[in-house]
């Protein structure tokens, strides 16, 4: 049986993003238990060759977020720099 997240990898970070959090919860900040579990199934999955087509297109959500959050990240990361010289 396929386990279908409530709510998708996308409303989360929106979400979070609109709690304006601060550089330090950016930085720290990580998805919840059931969506990473979410996304370690997906690649299971995928490594398997047992990806449905909408398993193939949550997957890609969730790499496009990875690659937006790891960005955001390093952008924050510089910004705290930068203000501490």
């Amino acid at each position: 049986m396929q386990s279908i997240p409530v709510r998708s990898v996308f409303s989360e970070i929106t979400d979070f993003l609109a709690t304006n959090p601060t550089p330090q919860e950016i930085i720290a900040y990580r998805l919840p238990d059931d969506l990473q579990a979410r996304a370690h199934e997906l690649l299971e999955l995928n490594g398997e060759g047992d990806l449905t087509a909408e398993d193939r297109d949550e997957l890609f959500d969730f790499v496009r977020v990875e690659e937006m959050m790891s960005l955001l990240k390093a952008k924050m990361k510089l910004k705290l720099k930068r203000a501490a010289e």
